[in-house]
């Protein structure tokens, strides 16, 4: 081989080295371009071997023209490279491209929970009779829990508390939120008006009705000359707030806290006191709990029961909370389905 054709064969080998380069379609070609002639197996090598057959004289000749070609072919990789990088950036560019004249996505509105809104709801009523919020602790004492509240240990009515107590000897998780009213009497002196809205805990099993965690809404009214018409004109107002114009009534119910005990109705929210499945075909609804201040309760919270009487009330905000907006099964409110939560917006 002379000088001439290996000259020859390494023009045409940087020709059709650069005419694939520039139709190189993505990086990956061009890496593969680069091994097949720059590498020390590429063509570009594979040429030179022959550079042993020629004349002394020759052979720098042929070297300088190899490391044209050589510098020639790096130069059209990399100048494909910069094209190709270019390219992707444009692209890129133009998918994440922001039109600052469109408007704005709407971000979806969040709202309270159904439950502590209907117990907001339930304070704002009572608070325009001059109810006052308190709050009290969840791990309550056996005797603020049940004994100050005329529930001795001996007591039948405690079987209707299934309680859950803690590792602290004679302590438990309140099962109501009726002991609030021994620790605001204990420490506001009459006139009273405390609303004591918190979580409660029995044992008990789940189902529709019933849960082991549910929230209660407790008031409590003393003061001279308070009587059950005060009570049962209070709680007209606050059905008539909460359900609209509806007949409402007290029948007799049994609480040891409270004497004489009732238990107060509203007509059905869905018959309109015809009589259906809702309401077991009476036609009433009971909503709460309530009576006068029993006075051994009184007592108990440092208040003269021959100077002042009271009464409290007591609901509970999911009972509440169905009537208000017709939920059959008081489970849906744990579940953090947003399919049911999303219907309170």
């Amino acid at each position: 081989m002379d000088f001439e054709s290996l000259s020859a064969d390494l023009r045409a080998l940087q020709q059709r080295a650069l005419d694939e380069a520039s139709a190189a379609p993505d990086p990956e070609s061009l890496e593969l371009l680069q091994i097949r002639y720059l590498s020390k197996k590429g063509e570009i090598t594979t040429v030179l071997r022959g550079i042993g057959a020629l004349p002394p004289g020759d052979r720098p000749r042929v070297g300088a023209i190899a490391n044209g070609v050589s510098e020639a072919v790096k130069a059209a990789l990399g100048r494909r490279e910069a094209e190709l990088h270019a390219e992707v950036q444009t692209l890129r560019l133009a998918s994440e491209r922001v039109d600052v004249t469109l408007p704005g996505r709407p971000r979806a509105r969040g709202t309270l929970h159904p439950i502590p809104e209907t117990a907001a709801c339930i304070a704002e009523v009572f608070g325009q009779f001059g109810f006052v919020v308190y709050e009290g602790p969840e791990v309550e004492d056996d005797l603020t829990n049940f004994q100050m509240l005329n529930i001795p240990p001996d007591h039948p009515a405690r079987d209707l508390w299934d309680t859950l107590y803690v590792d602290i000897p004679g302590h438990l998780l309140r099962t109501h939120t009726s002991p609030g009213q021994i620790r605001v009497m204990q420490s506001t002196r009459p006139p009273i008006r405390a609303l004591l809205p918190g979580r409660c805990f029995r044992y008990e099993a789940v189902d529709a009705s019933h849960g082991f965690e549910f929230f209660q809404v407790e008031g409590l009214m003393v003061d001279e000359g308070t009587s059950l018409a005060d009570l049962k004109g209070l709680l007209d107002e606050f059905a008539h707030a909460l359900f609209g114009p509806r007949k409402t009534r007290f029948r007799p119910g049994y609480y040891p806290f409270t004497e004489p005990s009732v238990a107060f109705d509203v007509e059905c929210l869905v018959c309109g006191g015809v009589g259906c499945p809702a309401c077991s075909r009476t036609g009433w609804m009971t909503i709460l709990g309530a009576g006068m201040v029993h006075p051994v309760v009184l007592q108990y919270g440092g208040i003269d029961p021959e100077r002042y009487q009271g009464f409290a009330f007591g609901m509970g905000v999911e009972r509440i909370a169905n009537l208000r907006h017709a939920v059959p099964d008081l489970r849906y409110y744990l579940e953090n389905d947003l399919r049911f939560l999303e219907q309170f917006r």
